[in-house]
């Protein structure tokens, strides 16, 4: 019988199975299946309570990379991450040539170019959030059973994040701009601040906070019974 050796450090590390991470991620999906079938407040908390044990299990979050849930703390990060690239537009005078830009080109009295940008901001935003390698983001419990929450609330925090600061900034009535100048004004700004907001949004990967999904909050109620 012959004594084992030491690992020394310029050894490689065990090889992982990859089946048995297959076998921990299907244990997760099905004990989260479970959790939506159990009606019990306290069944449903000794299922959650083996999701946590599942997660806790190493290799479990090497093969998940993705984000599931939307929170609160993913709303504040995309906050946070529209006002940094928001920020060096407001003080450029270019944004006012941008919006009468937008305003001047017209077909039939509609602004043309500044119909395309909102367009253009909601299909790059989907994009980065949904059709790129960053993250894997999944699409949970959708507003009227396709509209995603995170792209809603994304573009909804951005844009009311560039009409804010543009109104505190003092930028958005300059001049006495019309109406539609001053959206235009407001879209530009929007543009570079759905692109931060996005990116705060995912970058982090999946955060914690309060899950405002309906999913969540039937959570949230159920623990409060």
């Amino acid at each position: 019988m012959t004594e084992r050796e030491p690992r020394t450090g310029s050894e490689p590390p065990p090889h992982r199975d990859p089946s048995s991470e297959a076998d921990l991620e299907r244990l997760v999906e099905e004990l989260e299946e479970l959790e939506e079938l159990v009606d019990h407040p306290a069944e449903r908390e000794q299922v959650r309570r083996a999701i946590h044990t599942a997660h806790r299990v190493p290799g479990v979050h090497a093969v998940e990379n993705g984000i599931k849930r939307y929170t609160t703390r993913d709303m504040a990060e995309a906050f946070v991450g529209s006002i940094l690239l928001s920020l060096p537009l407001l003080v450029e005078d270019g944004v006012f040539e941008i919006a009468e830009h937008f305003v001047e080109f017209a077909v039939a009295g509609v602004p043309v170019f500044l119909i395309a940008n909102v367009l253009f901001i909601g299909l790059f935003t989907t994009a980065l959030l949904y059709w790129t390698d960053i993250r894997d983001v999944g699409v949970t419990d959708p507003l009227f059973g396709f509209v995603p929450r995170r792209l809603v609330g994304v573009l909804g925090i951005s844009l009311l994040t560039a009409t804010g600061l543009m109104i505190m900034w003092g930028r958005i009535f300059e001049g006495e701009p019309t109406t539609a100048e001053a959206f235009g004004r407001i879209t530009v700004i929007w543009t570079a601040g759905a692109f931060g907001a996005a990116l705060g949004d995912i970058l982090p990967g999946e955060s914690e906070g309060i899950d405002v999904t309906r999913e969540g909050l039937d959570r949230i109620r159920d623990d409060g019974r």
